[in-house]
């Protein structure tokens, strides 16, 4: 029994001190990545953000959402928006009022269904038209939350230029109507800097 106890107060320190380093490991990559972004290294991002990535959990929660934003921008600026895309939706449900990413999500939803606008347009067989509308629309509708969101707080004649033709093209009044009422109401709570500490 004695030996167990002897056993357990010399394993339990060192495997504390081993998740500690590990953490410390985890946040000094994550500094190394943070130093690059800041220094416009940009060759160096996407390596080091993705050598982070598969540990990032272990980071304090607000350098994790910090962390998932900047990886989504690498992503973003490197032509690779649907991995940008799970990380900016990451940073949105962790700080929903934060409309910088939502203006990422929404810009990256509004290329998809202008893609898709483009398709329908040149597509002469009406049921692969039907089809395309009906993707069009969901995309759309994925959207406009976002584009809404990042307008209320950063107002932008592109935004809410592309918010009206959307609300036209699905000939959805309502939603064109009461748009101004929504866009105050989203403007109350807005937080345009993340903080990681």
């Amino acid at each position: 029994m004695l030996k167990k106890i002897y056993l357990f107060l010399f394993v339990v320190p060192i495997s504390l001190a081993a998740k500690a380093q590990s953490a410390d490991s985890v946040y000094s990559k994550y500094l190394d990545f943070n130093l690059a972004r800041f220094q416009g290294e940009v060759d160096k991002l996407k390596d080091l953000g993705e050598a982070l990535l598969p540990s990032a959990d272990k980071l304090p929660e607000k350098a994790k959402i910090n962390f998932y934003f900047a990886i989504g921008q690498v992503y973003e600026n490197n032509d690779q928006p649907q991995k940008a895309l799970v990380y900016y939706e990451k940073v949105a449900a962790a700080v929903p009022d934060y409309y910088v990413a939502h203006r990422g999500i929404g810009y990256i939803y509004l290329a998809q269904a202008n893609e898709i606008g483009n398709k329908m347009r040149a597509a002469t067989d009406a049921t692969i038209n039907h089809k395309l509308m009906a993707d069009y629309e969901i995309m759309v509708r994925k959207a406009l939350p976002h584009l809404e969101k990042a307008q209320a707080c950063d107002p932008s004649d592109e935004t809410l230029d592309a918010i009206k033709t959307f609300y036209k093209n699905l000939k959805d009044t309502n939603g064109l109507n009461t748009l101004d009422a929504r866009l105050k109401e989203l403007g109350k709570h807005c937080i345009d800097l993340l903080e990681d500490k």
